[in-house]
């Protein structure tokens, strides 16, 4: 076989991977979303105020804040279970899903209050409440998305993220154009979600089968502790500078900021959000097989970098250029924080593979030892970087994700498989 065909033979023989395929479905979807959130962004950007922004900035970090309890373990227990635990465990997930969603609202809407007296604005509250109205519905589907998961047919996923979010973005625009202001981000919102609901509950099979249980709870939440752990604390960071601009600079200036963090990074987060969950079922379906699972890892790793690479760099060269034509002038003061926060992505999916690593092979208490690390370096870089207004916050987040992300990468890259190694041995 002569080596261009041995050539294009690998090339067929990694464009027919699952890790792939899964990939090329979110990524497809992601790109789809992304046009119609261009159009969305540049509508928000000329009918809404930078105060309007604000708003939603803490609506979306308190919400953010209360998701991450969503999985308390039960999606990543189905998905990492052995198929014969799996029928019990998702019977005994879909009623703990019931307990803890209706508990995430009723505390959403508890917090609303002394969350509107920390930035003086009773607005809050009712947009905070609302905002939490789909907990009491998403019970419906949760288990039977994990279990799309387990079968590692993201394509599902795919199609359920460009119905759901394109009717919310599209809702967003008409409300915005009727003069809903910060209404017409909440609203949708809660609107689409019900049809996401019911995109997950008719594309698979799977419907309870037992009364309310309690059984494996106990080892759902066991196992779910450390990641719910990681994802609190990621949380946290995600949305820490927004509360920390909102709190010291004003309302105003978190608005602008806002915006310089979702046009910046939020093409890259929507691939780096794709590429996190195409890997973790990728990497579990093989985290027996020792050789398997370290040639995914590793091929997982360099398909990231033919991804984010370009892609953030293409997007930091075009922001000047961009900004004051598609969003109009008045955001031209925000294109530093864009760049900034942009290049922050660089590291990010590197270190979210190297975490999928460790948890598909079962220590996902390092993941959470290394997020109080992280979190504590993000805090003390933030509370330097609001000396400088905006683009110092900014520039702490790009410092601090590109020292600290990689020495991350590497310790779990070149400390996992020499332990799974010894301890297979």
């Amino acid at each position: 076989m002569s080596f261009a065909e041995q050539f294009r033979g690998k090339i067929r023989e990694q464009l027919s991977s699952q890790f792939v395929r899964n990939i090329g479905w979110l990524g497809s979807s992601e790109l789809i979303l992304r046009f119609v959130r261009l159009g969305v962004t540049v509508a928000l950007a000329r009918l809404l105020s930078p105060g309007d922004y604000g708003l939603a900035a803490i609506v979306s970090a308190v919400s953010e804040f209360t998701r991450v309890f969503i999985d308390v373990g039960v999606n990543s227990k189905i998905i990492q279970a052995d198929e014969a635990e799996v029928e019990e465990l998702s019977n005994s997930g879909y009623w703990l899903n019931w307990v803890v969603f209706i508990g995430l609202f009723l505390l959403q809407c508890l917090a609303a209050f002394p969350i509107s007296l920390v930035y003086n604005n009773s607005t809050l509250i009712p947009l905070i409440c609302v905002a939490g109205l789909p907990y009491l519905i998403w019970p419906f589907s949760s288990v039977k998305l994990a279990r799309i998961h387990r079968d590692n047919n993201l394509k599902i996923t795919a199609i359920h993220n460009v119905i759901q979010n394109s009717l919310s973005h599209v809702l967003t625009i008409i409300f915005a154009l009727l003069n809903f202001h910060v209404w017409a981000i909440v609203l949708p919102w809660v609107i689409a979600a019900p049809v996401g609901v019911y995109i997950y509950w008719v594309s698979h099979q799977w419907r309870p089968t037992s009364a309310f249980t309690t059984k494996h709870w106990k080892e759902i939440l066991g196992f779910g502790k450390n990641i719910l752990g990681v994802q609190l604390l990621r949380t946290l960071r995600n949305n820490l500078d927004y509360l920390i601009v909102g709190r010291f600079l004003g309302i105003e200036a978190l608005g602008l900021y806002y915006f310089g963090f979702n046009a910046g990074l939020g093409i890259s987060l929507s691939v780096i959000s794709a590429l996190g969950t195409a890997t973790f079922p990728y990497l579990c379906e093989v985290r027996s097989d020792f050789e398997k699972f370290k040639q995914r890892y590793f091929s997982s790793l360099k398909k990231i970098a033919l991804i984010i690479i370009p892609l953030v760099f293409l997007q930091v060269s075009l922001a000047p250029f961009y900004v004051p034509i598609v969003f109009g002038q008045k955001w031209v003061v925000a294109i530093p924080v864009l760049i900034l926060i942009c290049l922050s992505a660089l590291p990010r999916p590197f270190a979210e593979a190297a975490s999928q690593l460790l948890v598909a092979s079962g220590k996902p208490h390092l993941v959470l030892r290394w997020d109080v690390l992280f979190t504590t370096l993000f805090i003390g870089a933030l509370m330097i970087g609001v000396q400088w207004q905006a683009v110092g916050v900014a520039s702490a987040v790009l410092i601090v994700h590109l020292i600290s992300m990689p020495l991350f990468t590497l310790w779990a890259t070149y400390y996992t498989f020499p332990h799974i190694k010894q301890s297979r041995a």
